[in-house]
């Protein structure tokens, strides 16, 4: 295969693949990047023509045209999709269509961190070619040729993980000379920042200024950060992050021009008594676009699609990792320095207790699976960790499989200015819709089923509604929870009366109609009981049809991890530093307590990646 598949396969990039030029001293060879695929024993044979198929990706129907020859696919063409710019733009659907015409078979690898959408890839091609009357061997899974090979490299230092806090951290070492590989057990750059709701701390920062606070103090944020994480935030590491966050924020702004969206201004949040959180220009997306940019014009080593495995020690020091590329390729890499960026733990069977795997619904990243917590722990490093069954929870999930969920947030931002109201399984209002998400998922928990309900009168819901394409909900799945209404989870109950749609779900109708009756009316009198004021108490509930869609806890980052010093050195059980070894970002524990304010741990990623580059530097 020609170098350009080669490096694609296993997606190591480099400014300059002269071993010596880059750097990596000691480097046997890289021929094991490419990775080889055995085509079907027999020969093909289809029904030459061009076919339209149908596959279910993370955003609703991936459809594409096939073309076959007699004995052949000659081509695949996506001609519609709805998946999210972090998979369309990192292009794993481009990966999986190369994939299947090099392999003449639909049996080949998914993407790893792209495993939904390379399914449903996988899923319309294999419609299409039943629809051609492919032969057997079409559909069989390829077997794939593994290297053998073990390959040594050094650097000064070496990042695992390329989410926000790897990618900070990595730009700092490169900005003081430092030679860096960066690991990433999946096809691309980007992590949870790439994913996330694109918004940032920016306390302390030149933005805060500009956008016309003053009066913010990193006192006053480690105050409202303690309020809100149940007083259990480290006070060393809250701190840090305090009195940090703002230079980091002017310090990646102004040199890198990672932009923010200054003219949409600061949020105003419940959780803070001064508005210090900003959104990226572009969202969480364009703000890893930019962190990759400034990585590519550096001469780090960035190998993608190769996973870290084990620390490499020496008389109790962290001294390099043991990684494995998808194409069996061992690597065994020297370094200095190694710094933990892994992420949480939240998709992780062996690290979730059972309060989170039971009593909330996760909907971050699958590849969030605790690799760091698991390789610092082994026995040889013995890494402490702390607060394991905590994790950033808030009220507003719809459980769309087993203890998996999808967010409304971004729906219910939109209707509580007009009439949406929150109610029990009983159908009572319990709470104030604008109050924190920590208060309002306190007040969940306390109910039936950990469970509330949003009801929506007609107007609520068509604004509502428009916002799910945009939260990653798939729309055809959603038309069958309208369908089932009710009788089945997730709840999307609707009905043309209140008193219809609370037999739908087991309310007392009488109930539930009070609940309008009085909300209706503490907007009449511009007074609510529960204390919800001005722009959000404008609007009666009004005409039917009605909805009620369930609201349950969920996360994304866990709260719990690494024990870390102030200089992010990683700690072992005995309370010592470990010689080597930094952790940055979600993979650090007990950072914000119990529970992350909004926009927190974005900013926490980026600045502890630079502050653990800067320890390292010093």
């Amino acid at each position: 295969m020609e170098l350009a598949k080669s490096l694609y396969a296993q997606n190591i990039t480099r400014r300059s693949f002269s071993v010596a030029a880059a750097g990596l001293a000691g480097a046997v060879a890289l021929s094991g990047a490419t990775k080889h695929v055995a085509l079907a024993d027999e020969t093909l044979s289809f029904t030459a023509g061009t076919y339209t198929g149908t596959g279910t990706g993370n955003g609703g129907d991936i459809v594409v045209d096939v073309t076959f020859s007699d004995t052949a696919l000659e081509s695949i063409e996506v001609t519609s999709q709805s998946e999210t710019p972090a998979v369309v733009g990192d292009g794993a659907i481009d990966i999986m269509v190369e994939r299947i015409v090099d392999a003449q078979s639909v049996g080949v690898d998914t993407v790893s961190g792209a495993t939904i959408t390379s399914q449903g890839i996988i899923d319309a091609v294999t419609d299409a070619a039943q629809q051609a009357g492919a032969s057997e061997g079409f559909f069989a899974a390829v077997e794939t040729e593994k290297s053998t090979e073990t390959v040594e490299l050094e650097a000064d230092a070496i990042v695992v993980g390329g989410g926000g806090a790897g990618m900070s951290c990595t730009i700092r070492l490169e900005e003081q000379g430092k030679h860096v590989i960066l690991l990433e057990k999946t096809y691309r750059l980007g992590g949870s920042i790439s994913v996330s709701g694109g918004n940032q701390v920016v306390c302390g920062s030149q933005l805060q200024i500009d956008c016309g606070v003053t009066e913010d103090t990193p006192e006053q944020m480690i105050a409202d950060f303690q309020e809100n994480g149940e007083n259990m935030c480290d006070e060393e590491l809250i701190s840090l992050y305090a009195y940090n966050v703002g230079e980091v924020t002017d310090w990646l702004n102004q040199t890198y021009d990672l932009e923010y969206n200054t003219d949409a201004g600061l949020h105003q949040l419940a959780e803070y008594t001064y508005n210090r959180e900003l959104a990226y220009m572009g969202g969480g997306y364009m703000a890893a676009e930019t962190l990759k940019e400034t990585i590519a014009g550096t001469d780090c080593d960035v190998m993608t699609n190769t996973r870290a495995v084990a620390l490499l020690t020496d008389n109790g020091a962290v001294v390099g990792v043991k990684a494995e590329g998808a194409d069996g390729t061992t690597y065994v890499i020297h370094a200095d320095s190694v710094v933990l960026a892994t992420g949480g733990y939240g998709n992780a069977e062996d690290w979730l207790t059972e309060e989170l795997a039971e009593h909330s619904l996760y909907y971050g990243l699958l590849t969030s699976t605790g690799d760091g917590l698991t390789m610092a722990t082994a026995d040889d490093v013995d890494a402490a960790t702390i607060m394991l069954d905590y994790a950033k929870l808030y009220p507003n999930g719809v459980e769309v499989s087993k203890h998996r969920a999808k967010s409304t947030i971004d729906g219910n931002l939109v209707v509580w200015p007009m009439s949406a109201i929150l109610v029990s399984p009983e159908g009572e209002r319990v709470v104030n819709e604008k109050d924190s998400n920590h208060h309002i998922l306190e007040v969940e928990q306390q109910q039936t089923n950990s469970m509330l309900f949003l009801l929506m009168d007609a107007e609520n819901w068509d604004a509502w509604y428009a916002k799910l394409p945009g939260t990653g909900f798939n729309m055809k799945a959603v038309e069958g929870y309208l369908e089932a209404n009710g009788s089945s989870t997730p709840i999307f109950a609707h009905a043309d009366t209140l008193e219809e749609l609370a037999g739908l779900v087991g309310m007392d109708p009488a109930v539930l109609t009070q609940t309008v009756e009085d909300y209706n009316a503490g907007v009449e009198a511009g007074q609510d009981e529960f204390g919800r004021t001005g722009d959000n108490l404008k609007m009666k509930i009004g005409e039917g049809p009605y909805y009620l869609v369930e609201q349950k806890p969920r996360y994304a980052t866990t709260m719990g991890g690494l024990v870390v010093n102030g200089s992010l050195e990683v700690q072992n059980n005995a309370g010592e530093s470990i010689q080597g070894l930094f952790a940055c970002g979600e993979v650090v524990g007990a950072v914000m307590g119990s529970n992350s304010p909004s926009g927190a741990n974005n900013g926490w990623a980026l600045t502890s990646g630079k502050l653990a580059a800067d320890t390292i530097c010093a």
